[in-house]
């Protein structure tokens, strides 16, 4: 090739360059261009149909709620979580977010719209408000202060639900299998950080860790437990991600730490134009120092920086893992269902009239360079959560189906006659911890992630490469686990 030519293809490849950069900053004006002038021409249809209706009509009443209104309603149209944020409201979130507030303790459903007749409690903080007036996972709060949820947003329910320390708040509540609303008047009080549950599992030589949000306290937790499972040496640990909505970033990345070398991407921010705007690193040597399997459990509440954390440590064990170099694995690995897909990030900006908005400001993206927003986070191992049976059912199973159940059955020689005792003792109320540890009794993911923790170091002593590392791992327990991912099944013909 002359050197002509070459300067030719090399000043091609320049300009075609060149030519692309154009490109996307032209496209980048003219979407700025585009929006610029819809806004103008509608922000002037918007005046003359304010005009008008002070001419016209015939009682304007509450204009400032119509306006209030009508500019959350550009912004809810925009995303979900972007939207307007009036005096009351803007008012309760900096109390929210300077430490300790004064409200009711629950954990509700992300995917609430304001149509939506009612305010689903996903959970209760233990020992809460709501927990001791006996609100329930799964009840729907239809009305606060006889005032009916329909048409009103998220943030002013949860507004009208907090107010000053022991104040009331009547609720009424549609719980499923009650005939009847049930009313619950609740006492305000602090909000403090929430409790984390760990239970040892002796039998399997197993911890249980729960973290319903990431707080200060929660890194503090989850520390003393590693430190605690090393020294021991147990033969795994599972860290209950469910239900859990987010919370501090900071601490998520903290807890991330704990597993992974120092100046580790934990999560970075994207904006519009697919710039890098923030990168969190963490910034802590590992207390985790030998190869324990963490089984992380997951649901569709799972969500924001709780799918952060389970995204981040899935890769950076999968990297880890592959580094023939790196002097210890770390096998993660994700039981339950599909997390909530929330990788969008809102920063609240004050405007004039006391009020502020909430907007979505960029996406987070995950170390390989992957994003949740919309997706979540697809677990390893697909165990749908199969709820207890009914009482309806349990009582079916216990009249019908046996033989014990006909009348005039045999009984064989020996057997007791005698009737049950019928008489009901008064039963104490139970404190959180017990409560926690009746649910886990009948909850088949945290079961399964048991079994496949004894399935993994099981393959460790017997068939050590089959679980050499995550991808090996997570293929041989597939391999001899029945999750209920699809089967795939063909028919033996004659």
């Amino acid at each position: 090739m002359t050197i002509k030519k070459i300067y030719l293809l090399t000043f091609l490849a320049l300009l075609s360059s060149a030519s692309y950069l154009v490109s996307e900053d032209e496209k980048k004006e003219e979407k700025k261009t585009e929006f610029d002038e819809t806004i103008y021409n509608w922000s002037r249809t918007f005046a003359e149909v304010m005009q008008i209706t002070n001419q016209k009509h015939y009682k304007p009443s509450n204009p400032q709620d119509c306006m209030v209104k009508s500019i959350d309603s550009f912004l809810t149209c925009l995303d979900p979580h972007s939207n307007f944020l009036p005096p009351k409201t803007y008012k309760n979130i900096l109390e929210t977010t300077s430490g300790e507030f004064f409200g009711i303790g629950i954990v509700i459903d992300n995917t609430r719209k304001p149509a939506d007749k009612a305010l689903i409690v996903v959970d209760t903080i233990p020992d809460g408000p709501a927990d001791k007036a006996g609100i329930q996972p799964f009840d729907k709060i239809i009305e606060i202060e006889n005032k009916s949820l329909e048409g009103m947003t998220t943030d002013e329910a949860t507004a009208k639900l907090k107010g000053e320390k022991n104040t009331k708040v009547a609720v009424k509540v549609l719980r499923e299998g009650q005939p009847d609303l049930l009313t619950f008047e609740i006492t305000r009080d602090v909000i403090k950080e929430q409790n984390s549950l760990m239970f040892y599992l002796e039998d399997h030589d197993i911890a249980y860790l729960s973290l319903n949000m990431f707080t200060e306290n929660s890194v503090k937790q989850m520390t003393q437990l590693l430190k605690k499972a090393q020294s021991k040496n147990y033969n795994g640990i599972i860290l209950d991600l469910r239900n859990n909505s987010g919370g501090l970033l900071t601490a998520a990345i903290d807890i991330v730490s704990l597993f992974v070398p120092k100046n580790s991407v934990v999560v970075s921010t994207k904006d519009k134009f697919d710039n890098v705007t923030e990168e969190y690193r963490t910034n802590n040597e590992p207390v985790m120092t030998n190869s324990i399997p963490i089984f992380i459990l997951v649901n569709n509440y799972t969500a924001s920086a709780a799918e952060i954390l389970a995204g981040c440590l899935k890769i950076h064990s999968d990297k880890l893992s592959q580094n023939s170099n790196n002097k210890k694995d770390l096998m993660t690995f994700l039981v339950g269902t599909r997390s909530f897909g929330k990788g969008s990030v809102q920063e609240v900006i004050p405007v004039s009239n006391n009020s502020a908005i909430k907007i979505t400001t960029s996406l987070y993206f995950l170390p390989d360079d992957s994003t949740i927003q919309g997706t979540g986070i697809e677990p390893d191992f697909v165990i749908e959560r199969k709820m207890p049976p009914t009482d309806q059912m349990l009582w079916f199973n216990k009249y019908y189906g046996r033989e014990n159940a006909l009348q005039n059955y045999i009984k064989p020689n020996g057997s007791d006659d005698k009737k049950e005792n019928k008489t009901e003792n008064k039963e104490k109320k139970k404190t959180w911890s017990e409560r926690a540890q009746e649910v886990l009794q009948n909850d088949n993911q945290f079961r399964a992630a048991i079994s496949l923790i004894n399935l993994f170091n099981t393959a460790k002593i017997h068939c050590k490469a089959n679980v050499s590392n995550r991808q090996k791992a997570v293929e041989f327990m597939h391999r001899n686990y029945i999750t209920d991912q699809k089967l795939n099944m063909t028919e033996i013909k004659n």
